[in-house]
């Protein structure tokens, strides 16, 4: 998936098990948003209607269930641990020469290693005022940019007042913490690729890789080092 691809809403009359091998998913649903790195994957039932991201691109690979006599009863999507076993089955299940008996086998082997493991949502609405779009996709463009709304104002014609009550109003959070919610966003995209969390930092508008990581994990309940672990 090349940066900036999706998938549009969608359902699958099979169970899906979405994972990335590299890069950061984003699949929503009518409820909610995962965030998804390559250690986690995300069980998603038959006919859920879905969307798949991947704003700085992913490999993305998964792989089905037919939902008849299945182990997993989940009716709402679920994140797993994404193991070294795990991630090769999903690949070994893709095979298209695998025989009944041999496939059966490994969807068996597959369901018992799924383990439910908490992800964090890192939803970011945009605002539909013209105005508040238009500040929202500049500081997704340069989210370095430390302008107030105030200043903002004055690019797009907008007192800050104005601008702050669409936010809220749109997107149902202060401007401040879309703002820092945004750079997060961004910042996943850069951490999967492997960038040194001080660049990060700097580049989505950190002084310091210690104030980032602290951003992180009040937003996520992990360090960005814990986030991608493969533990």
């Amino acid at each position: 998936m090349g940066r900036g691809t999706s998938f549009d809403w969608h359902t699958h009359e099979l169970h899906q098990l979405a994972w990335a091998a590299s890069g950061v998913l984003r699949v929503s649903t009518a409820k909610a948003t995962w965030v998804l790195p390559p250690t986690r994957a995300l069980w998603i039932p038959a006919r859920v209607p879905h969307e798949v991201s991947a704003g700085g691109g992913a490999t993305m690979t998964a792989a089905y269930l037919p939902p008849k006599g299945c182990a997993i009863d989940w009716t709402e999507p679920t994140p797993v641990r994404a193991g070294a076993l795990l991630r090769e089955l999903i690949g070994y299940l893709n095979s298209d020469v695998l025989d009944g008996p041999r496939r059966s086998n490994a969807e068996s082997v597959l369901l018992d290693l799924l383990e439910p493991v908490d992800v964090s949502t890192i939803e970011l609405r945009l605002p539909s005022d013209n105005r508040a779009l238009d500040v929202a996709t500049a500081i997704l463009a340069g989210p370095a940019d430390n302008r107030s709304l105030a200043e903002w104002g004055v690019r797009v014609g907008a007192s800050g007042r104005t601008l702050a009550r669409a936010f809220l109003a749109d997107t149902g959070v202060p401007f401040g913490r879309w703002r820092t919610t945004a750079r997060l966003q961004v910042a996943l995209d850069r951490l999967a690729a492997g960038e040194p969390v001080g660049n990060v930092a700097r580049s989505v508008g950190y002084e310091t890789p210690s104030a980032f990581v602290a951003a992180f994990r009040r937003q996520t309940g992990q360090t960005p080092g814990t986030f991608f672990s493969n533990g």
